[in-house]
């Protein structure tokens, strides 16, 4: 199992630059926090939200970062990030939590808004306290070594197709699409 450290965490990120893509119109910007916190064994786990149930949301009931759209009086991405997590979690990030970013993405189903979504990795000194808002059902910490040797393939069915997707597989959770595609990514750099 490969061990966790925050220092070869953070040098590994900023070693690598991050890829990035531009936000033409129509594409607009969003921003996301993949939080660690200590989980006691000396590694940590990362906080996943499971959205609530909307009919509006393409993404209701699915398990993803805490995160969302840049508004207009976000001076960045960074500040995006921060803002979306407390407001939906009550976690409070701030610079000096930000250990670095991850390559920018968007949603490869035409179904999706057009988005670019940048992630931003942060880690705190402790499981911190959540207090969810009305857009989030529930919330989830789960083992960085646990997600290491789960990756898996499981059929999901949405807009009424079914798809063999990677993800991972929690209890009745099962995280996968853009937020297996930016949690695969990172449990490699940090498993190097």
């Amino acid at each position: 199992m490969p061990r966790f450290d925050l220092t070869l965490l953070r040098a590994a990120l900023g070693a690598r630059p991050p890829s990035r893509v531009a936000a033409v119109p129509p594409l607009r910007e969003a921003a996301v926090a993949l939080v660690l916190a200590p989980d006691g064994s000396g590694d940590v786990s990362l906080l996943f939200i499971k959205r609530a149930e909307h009919p509006l949301d393409p993404w209701s009931g699915q398990i993803a970062l805490p995160g969302g759209r840049r508004d207009p009086a976000d001076p960045d991405l960074l500040a995006t990030a921060m803002r979306e997590t407390a407001e939906e979690t009550s976690i409070v990030l701030t610079a000096r939590d930000l250990v670095g970013e991850l390559d920018d993405l968007s949603p490869v189903s035409p179904h999706l808004p057009p988005l670019i979504v940048r992630p931003f990795v942060f880690a705190v000194p402790a499981v911190p306290a959540v207090r969810l808002s009305p857009e989030v059902a529930d919330h989830l910490w789960i083992p960085r070594r646990y997600l290491i040797d789960h990756l898996r393939e499981e059929q999901v069915t949405i807009r009424d197709r079914t798809l063999v997707v990677p993800g991972y597989r929690t209890g009745p959770h099962f995280i996968w699409g853009m937020t297996e595609r930016i949690v695969t990514p990172f449990l490699q750099i940090s498993s190097q």
